[in-house]
């Protein structure tokens, strides 16, 4: 998730176990914007099974104690459950997170737990274990609200996320209520073969992620059959894989040697073409003779706008996938909201202004249920965004050092923005973050039925 491990061990205040413990913990800290929590399965699972959670099925009596612990988190102030069946999410020795060991049968007890509750939405990262029909299954029986994400525009796959939201369409149809979450923004993404995010879902790169030491990472990226293996395995369809082989879409941003200056800004396509190489072979020797120090940039999803375009106007979407707090190395998509409002309706004018707004506030409170929230009205909480709709938008992406231990993360500006209020107190203005003496978010719990 491109989050630093020494940031973690050294900014985490592990002064909680229990879930019901987090949001105390979470209250006695303060927080800056409001916050609600999703309890989560591998969380749970792992809390549950311990390190045989991302290796094999639970049993029937670990399937009750995940239960209990939903049940629990749900009576204290949880905003639902969440899972991943993605193939992209996996552990840093390359095994699978924990929830996508779980079947459909320990799947459907959880969520059913937000059934017998009836409170709560059920939200996902989907894959191909959990396609549509089954998620719409999981509403029908419980009444409650499924989330499906990462609805993303796979040029490769053109029709795929459009097939989802067909899909989504006839479960709405029959009263069903689920939502595609899907993304204003291009998913692209830095990285350098130290973390090498958009490959780790590939089935020939496992080996590379389970090398117990960098040498012989180093020594199986040069090898031929491995290479060969990742080739062949590009070479067929998969709709769900992060990187296709889309040389054209992958950039080398920065180098390490003065030498090889002049291949920043150009695609791997677009070098390879002039020099005779393999685009695979040129990737990984260019990042092997720099030490594992050079930096790609790769736009891996969402890069057709007219498709992302039907993506957002789409009746049964919903915009978000910031992804913020995680990918922090990787890319940052925190200002979604700006690039909304800049991009897509002050540019493209895809939606009226009003309608946009909806979409990032009065909409995802209605989903989630969030009472008093989304809507300028008395008695409503005043959490308020002052912006010029002729300026608005978000900067490029700018790397800074001020994570624990000094590790780096990607930002993005604000442009246009004059004014932020949580709970009514200003915390931002045209100058940026303002000092204050308390942090006024709240910890939600409460949710509409």
């Amino acid at each position: 998730e491109g989050m630093s491990l020494k940031a973690m061990e050294l900014g985490i205040d592990w002064e909680f176990e229990s879930f019901p413990e987090y949001l105390n913990h979470l209250e006695s800290k303060g927080v800056g914007p409001n916050v609600g929590a999703f309890v989560g399965h591998s969380s749970i699972r792992t809390y549950v099974m311990g390190a045989e959670a991302a290796h094999r099925p639970a049993t029937e009596r670990e399937v009750e104690s995940m239960c209990e612990l939903v049940a629990n988190a749900l009576r204290v102030g949880a905003v639902g459950f969440a899972t991943s069946t993605s193939p992209s999410h996996n552990g840093a020795d390359g095994h699978p997170m924990p929830s996508r060991l779980a079947d459909k049968e320990e799947l459907r007890r959880l969520v059913g737990v937000l059934g017998e509750q009836q409170k709560g939405v059920f939200m996902l990262t989907k894959g191909a274990p959990t396609p549509v029909p089954f998620l719409a299954s999981l509403a029908a029986d419980t009444q409650r609200p499924v989330m499906i994400a990462a609805l993303l525009h796979n040029s490769t796959d053109p029709e795929g996320v459009f097939s989802d939201l067909s899909q989504i369409g006839d479960a709405r149809n029959r009263n069903i209520t689920l939502w595609g979450q899907v993304s204003c923004c291009p998913l692209s993404t830095e990285f350098t073969l130290k973390a090498p995010y958009p490959f780790e879902g590939l089935s020939a790169w496992q080996p590379a992620m389970q090398a117990d030491s960098e040498n012989s990472y180093k020594m199986l990226l040069s090898d031929l059959s491995f290479r060969s293996n990742i080739r062949s395995e590009l070479k067929q369809p998969a709709a769900v894989r992060l990187f296709n082989g889309e040389w054209e879409k992958l950039k080398v941003l920065e180098v390490i040697r003065h030498e090889n200056r002049r291949f920043e800004g150009k695609s791997v396509l677009e070098i390879t073409n002039e020099t005779g190489e393999d685009p695979l072979d040129f990737l990984l020797n260019l990042s092997l003779e720099e030490d594992l120090g050079t930096t790609f940039l790769s736009v891996l999803l969402n890069s057709d706008q007219d498709a992302v375009g039907r993506l957002l106007t789409h009746p049964f979407s919903s915009i978000a996938l910031s992804d913020a707090g995680a990918h922090l190395t990787f890319f940052c998509d925190a200002g979604f909201g700006l690039h909304l409002l800049g991009y897509w309706i002050r540019e493209r004018q895809i939606m009226s202004l009003e309608e946009g707004i909806h979409r990032l506030t009065g909409q995802p409170a209605q989903i989630y249920g969030i009472p008093d929230r989304g809507y300028i009205r008395p008695g409503a909480y005043a959490d308020l965004f002052l912006f010029d709709p002729e300026t608005v938008g978000r900067s490029q992406a700018r790397r800074i050092y001020d994570l624990p231990g000094g590790e780096r993360r990607l930002t993005t500006d604000p442009q246009g923005v004059y004014g932020v209020w949580i709970n009514g107190t200003q915390v931002s203005s045209e100058t940026g973050t303002m000092e204050i003496d308390r942090y006024p978010g709240q910890v939600l719990r409460k949710f509409d039925s």
